[in-house]
């Protein structure tokens, strides 16, 4: 198949929709930094962003996933080494030492964020060799899971509980579609459970040994944010101040908005980091519920199309990428909108293809790529010279 083929398969109305996202990311990363000489450019950095993410996107998608899916374990362990390495060389961001910074370009890689694509991948691999049959839990979901704990453990550790718990819903949904027992299923409930009933059991009872831990690691706004979450009664303005203000900024946009550069909330510095993990307090603040929902819808047609590639995978591998990657988009959505309506606790994951974020926009932009990569290439075998 030439490349003419090829791009005569991709499916256009995702790449629309993500044109869509563009404009919409870059109106509001413009109107949360319009009031702020600081974030003044970022609107321009987003749409140079996109534009290397389109240029990434269709270079994944040209490439038969396969080839991919052939070197998962190679990507996997590359990534692993990525994210011991960022916690010796890698710079703190919002009390995190996850990042390592590129000079000259603006543009920082987060470790973290690549993983969630090669994992999926390197679950992928590992669940497709099984061939559909019944995964055996010491020779299918105990591996399977071991190798999720490795990057969860390590990116705990950075600490960032965003991504890990990310790494958990991912394979979640790739075991729940590769024939895992119902009884296993029972057993993973029962444990997530007790887990966390154990977790919050523990912060009750060393909550202020917790507090100092954290804080001698520079991550102390995880205590407030828990803290805000699980004892709201309790907890200080300062705790509650970003989900307070977020609410009623939320609800101030009532149907229609307050406009375009408009939003009270926005402009006068009553969110914290508007262009990243806050943008959808911009988009529901200044274009109301109404423009909210549209956001919602064309996530919801984006998500569709994915799911209808998966259905036409002819491969078990091929269904399995799309399944990571939808639980992936779905969950940083839903966790994205939950925290800042107090659904769900506060933490950095970004709202996908909007938020502010070379990294993870790059990231999300090769993860469509290989989803149009499975659509193109679903009947079509790989040949031995893709490898030469």
């Amino acid at each position: 198949m030439n490349v003419l083929q090829k791009i005569k398969k991709i499916d256009w109305a995702i790449v629309l929709i993500l044109l869509i996202f563009m404009g919409i990311s870059t109106l509001l990363i413009h109107s949360a930094g319009y009031n702020d000489s600081k974030l003044a450019n970022h609107y321009i950095r987003n749409a140079v962003f996109y534009a290397l993410g389109f240029v990434v996107l269709f270079g994944t998608a040209l490439v038969n996933y396969r080839i991919l899916l052939k070197f998962a374990p190679v990507f996997y362990v590359a990534s692993v080494i990525s994210l011991v390495a960022v916690r010796y060389f890698g710079v703190v961001r919002g009390g995190a030492r996850g990042w390592f910074e590129i000079p000259g370009i603006g543009l920082d890689l987060q470790p973290a964020e690549l993983m969630k694509l090669f994992l999926i991948l390197m679950l992928a691999y590992f669940l497709a060799r099984k061939q559909g049959e019944p995964l055996q839990f010491t020779t299918g979901v105990v591996p399977a899971g071991l190798i999720a704990f490795i990057p969860f453990a390590l990116v705990m550790l950075q600490p960032d509980l965003g991504n890990a718990i990310i790494y958990f819903v991912i394979i979640i949904a790739m075991l729940w579609i590769a024939n895992v027992k119902y009884l296993h299923v029972l057993i993973g409930l029962a444990l997530a459970a007790g887990l966390m009933i154990g977790a919050v059991t523990v912060i009750d009872q060393y909550h202020d040994e917790i507090e100092q831990f954290l804080e001698e690691k520079d991550a102390g706004h995880w205590m407030d944010r828990i803290d805000a979450y699980l004892y709201p009664e309790n907890a200080t303005s300062d705790q509650t101040y970003q989900i307070n203000n977020s609410k009623q900024a939320i609800g101030s946009g009532g149907l229609f908005g307050e406009g375009y550069l408009q939003g009270t909330s926005v402009h006068n510095n009553y969110i914290p980091i508007t262009y990243s993990d806050s943008i959808f307090v911009v988009l529901a603040e200044e274009f109301g519920f109404l423009g909210s929902s549209i956001v919602l819808l064309l996530f919801f047609l984006l998500i569709y199309r994915l799911i209808i590639v998966s259905l036409i995978s002819v491969e078990p591998g091929g269904a399995y990428i799309i399944t990571g990657i939808v639980a992936m988009f779905v969950f940083q959505i839903f966790q994205n909108i939950g925290m800042f309506l107090q659904i769900l606790p506060l933490t950095g994951i970004t709202l996908p293809f909007i938020s502010y974020g070379g990294s993870s926009l790059i990231i999300n932009m090769m993860s469509i790529g290989l989803a149009l990569s499975i659509r193109i290439h679903a009947n079509q075998p790989l040949d031995e010279d893709e490898l030469s």
